[in-house]
């Protein structure tokens, strides 16, 4: 520490003083001058300084603030939502392209337990193109450690099937939770 801030022993009982006196570190620091509030906190904590005094406004537990009101419903909701995405993101508007798709996906039969891929057809990494289905089949560990390898589609790094595993949409994954759940 500088000479300036050296603490002296009548620096040391000022900051005391001002600690139990419920002055703030930074306050202390600017009164003692030549010293930031890091140094003031150092050395109250070596000094084993812990108990403070309440100030009187501390006493009294701070007013609550009042309960806010629930949001107003957002644009569009009057017609019932269409058009728009909900979640745990913002509501964003939806293009047709993609209303549509979302159908669909919808008309689409659920896939079944597991589809069998020969195991001719399944690849290691070595032999994994970017045209190919990348879902891991088996234990990663063993020797007989393969990928699906089926024609991936586009876009995506998995086949139809696996891609339908993979992309479930948030609806069905918390249907599929509940049905869990009961049985």
């Amino acid at each position: 520490m500088t000479e300036a801030g050296a603490w002296t022993d009548e620096r040391v009982e000022l900051l005391k003083k001002l600690w139990n006196d419920g002055l703030s570190a930074s306050q202390i620091a600017a009164e003692l001058g030549n010293v930031t509030r890091n140094a003031v906190i150092g050395k109250v904590h070596r000094l084993g300084l812990s108990g403070r005094a309440k100030s009187p406004g501390s006493a009294a537990p701070r007013p609550r603030k009042p309960a806010a009101r629930p949001p107003s419903h957002p644009a569009g909701h009057q017609n019932g939502g269409a058009g728009l995405t909900r979640g745990n993101t913002a509501l964003a508007p939806q293009f047709a392209a993609e209303i549509e798709a979302e159908a669909q996906v919808e008309r689409e039969p659920a896939p079944s337990e597991d589809v069998v891929v020969p195991f001719s057809e399944r690849v290691t990494i070595m032999d994994l193109r970017e045209y190919m289905c990348r879902w891991p089949m088996g234990d990663p560990t063993s020797p007989e450690f393969r990928f699906c390898g089926g024609r991936s589609a586009t876009g995506l790094p998995y086949c139809a099937y696996h891609a339908r595993i993979a992309y479930q949409p948030a609806a069905d994954r918390r249907r599929d939770r509940s049905k869990a759940i009961r049985a």
